[in-house]
């Protein structure tokens, strides 16, 4: 019960505000309280809790643990343990996670996939070509020629290239074992 206590003390010491506007990657390996209040474009990859403020405006793909939506979010939404969209929200893109809440005056345009979904399981997250090139830091015409060259697993859907996080997750493992 001590070291219960501790993770939530040591979550609640992590608290990240951004106010700003933004572009790039935000990336979070420990557990944090982030809160984005300013307009924010790129990915984000979070790891405790991520409120998406009111007058927010996020253009980004989402991965966290508990998210909470009350602003304007274009992107997909992958929360491993809940996922809370406030009546002030709009969200366009699909949302997968084990627990949702919509809050009565939320938009949501997109699919809703609700599973057991495990903190480590990233295998229903699908990528756009400019996520894995991000996510790769590889310019996206040489991800295209790998895609292209079958050197990473990849699917042409709908005239654009498709990846399965948990497919390239694994094929960076086979190439680091390579080396």
């Amino acid at each position: 019960m001590a070291n219960n206590n501790k993770k939530k003390d040591e979550i609640q010491e992590k608290i990240l505000d951004v106010d700003a506007s933004m572009q790039g990657t935000i990336a979070f390996k420990d557990p944090v309280n982030l809160r984005i209040n300013g307009s924010f474009e790129g990915k984000l990859d979070t790891r405790g809790n991520l409120t998406i403020g009111e007058n927010a405006k996020v253009t980004a793909n989402i991965h966290g643990d508990n998210i909470v939506i009350a602003g304007k979010v274009a992107g997909d939404v992958f929360a491993t343990q809940s996922l809370s969209i406030l009546g002030t929200a709009t969200l366009k893109g699909n949302v997968a996670t084990p627990r949702l809440s919509i809050g009565d005056g939320a938009i949501l345009q997109g699919l809703v996939t609700m599973q057991g979904v495990s903190p480590t399981d990233g295998s229903d997250v699908s990528l756009t070509l400019k996520d894995v090139a991000q996510y790769l830091e590889v310019e996206a015409r040489i991800i295209e020629e790998w895609a292209r060259s079958k050197k990473i697993p990849a699917r042409f859907e709908n005239n654009q290239w498709i990846f399965a996080k948990a497919e390239i997750d694994q094929w960076i493992q086979q190439e680091r074992a390579r080396v």
